[in-house]
């Protein structure tokens, strides 16, 4: 097989393309620009294009397919020679499907948790020596890449609900078809993708429409919208429920029970047990047996950036965590709170997505930082900027969550300072963002302050 990349250098592209030529496929591809770590990744294994743009000479007719890489334009010159050449054009999740044609596809989907899930699931399978490809949002340990193509008869895959590429605007997750499906939960996001709430739904109502004949539906019942959508859905598949499994915390590790056998967890918070629940469930579909989910499950200690401990001493945790949409903020929030009931929590949060720079979805987070005993809103000037929208005042922000004594800040010296002069005996500090902070120095920061 002979395939090209436009826009190679992004950050599930590029591993795809990883994949495919240790699979013994001929790989080729273009970006305008490329940053790290795909750059080195890909100069390592000799698919770094030779210079930066496109050139409409690589397209050939030898070629058996091209995939469309998400901030390729409608114009690309690449894109329009393969299309005068009638080649097969492919989006991301298009390939992965024509990639496991063959294969039991189990597709966790959801607004919130679906790294988390996926993961959960990988790492259950690896532990029971079951062999499977998988696709995933984020840097697993154990995994060299968040990306994997073989001949294995399985493959789990994160299904994303943002559009596939610039030729196919609906949701990735439309074409995996899985016999297997999760959701794992509905609040709504992506608004410059789906303006209404029920049109995002709708997205909900399609994918379980895309389950293959036969299939099975594991989903969260106690995520009320969602329940009802089910419930109502005319879709002939099994319908699985699920919620919080049997659990206790023990000096603050939580320990699961789950059909008579226990384990203590790595990972904390009704969210992660929710998660967990339904990574068993598909383990489950699979022949994973309740011993082999809890020897893999127990060692699990988490995504990267998904409640992560950056760093900690006797009397200090620091936790990084992607949460941004509101529903992730909560989960969150609400995770460490009864983890550490005796603890102060001081909580950062970063508004870096389209969503959650709009003056229009911020009244989405009323309430969101209320756990927290300090709270603080950071958004950069920046990013509204690469978004191309208007200023937003802090009043505006600060009115959205509606905490007293919310401190917002859009400069990053001033969040540092902030940040600096807080105590931090006997606290947990969450830092939670799907950006970096205008460029803040986490690790440098966590660093000095544990010390």
């Amino acid at each position: 097989m002979n395939v090209h990349f436009i826009a190679i250098g992004g950050s599930v592209m590029h591993q795809l393309a990883i994949a495919l030529k240790r699979k013994g496929y001929i790989v080729t591809g273009s970006d305008d620009e490329i940053f790290e770590p795909a750059y080195s990744n890909l100069a390592a294994e000799g698919l770094l294009p030779a210079a930066d743009g496109w050139y409409p000479e690589k397209i050939h007719n030898g070629l058996n397919s091209i995939i469309l890489g998400m901030h390729a334009k409608a114009d690309n010159p690449e894109l329009q020679r393969a299309k005068e050449l009638g080649l097969a054009i492919y989006s991301f999740p298009e390939y992965i499907y024509q990639e496991s044609k063959d294969k039991t596809r189990v597709v966790v989907g959801g607004s919130h948790g679906k790294t988390t899930t996926t993961s959960m699931i990988m790492n259950v399978l690896k532990s029971a020596g079951r062999d499977f490809d998988y696709l995933v949002g984020a840097r697993l340990e154990g995994f060299s890449q968040s990306v994997n193509i073989t001949q294995a008869p399985v493959i789990v895959c994160e299904g994303d609900e943002y559009p596939a590429s610039t030729l196919e605007k609906r949701p990735k997750f439309h074409f995996l078809f899985p016999h297997i499906a999760i959701i794992t939960g509905i609040a709504w996001d992506h608004i410059n993708v789906f303006p209404t709430f029920e049109i995002y739904l709708e997205q909900f109502r399609i994918f379980i429409d895309k389950i293959a004949p036969g299939g099975v539906l594991i989903y969260n019942e106690t995520d009320p919208v969602l329940r009802q959508l089910v419930e109502e859905h005319p879709s002939p598949v099994r319908k699985i429920p699920y919620g919080i499994p049997l659990n206790r915390i023990e000096n603050g590790i939580t320990v699961v029970m789950l059909e008579g056998h226990s384990g203590p967890l790595k990972v904390f918070g009704e969210h992660n047990l929710l998660n967990l629940q339904a990574a068993f469930l598909a383990c489950k579909e699979l022949g994973v047996s309740a011993a082999q989910f809890l020897k893999g499950i127990t060692a699990f200690s988490g995504a990267a950036k998904r409640l992560e401990l950056l760093n900690s001493n006797g009397h200090l945790n620091i936790y990084r965590d992607f949460a941004h949409a509101p529903s992730k903020v909560k989960a969150t929030m609400e995770a460490v709170r009864k983890q550490f009931p005796d603890r102060r929590l001081i909580a950062v949060l970063e508004l870096h997505t389209y969503s959650s720079l709009s003056e229009q979805f911020l009244s989405e987070y009323q309430g969101a930082l209320d756990p927290a005993d300090e709270a603080v809103v950071f958004y950069s000037r920046h990013a509204l900027e690469l978004k191309r929208l208007p200023p937003l005042s802090r009043e505006k922000v600060a009115a959205g969550f509606g905490k007293k004594d919310l401190v917002v800040i859009n400069e990053k010296e001033e969040l540092l300072k902030w940040l600096m002069e807080q105590s931090y005996e006997n606290v947990n500090l969450l830092l939670m963002s799907s950006g970096n902070y205008d460029g803040l120095d986490l690790i440098t920061f966590s660093n000095k302050i544990t010390q």
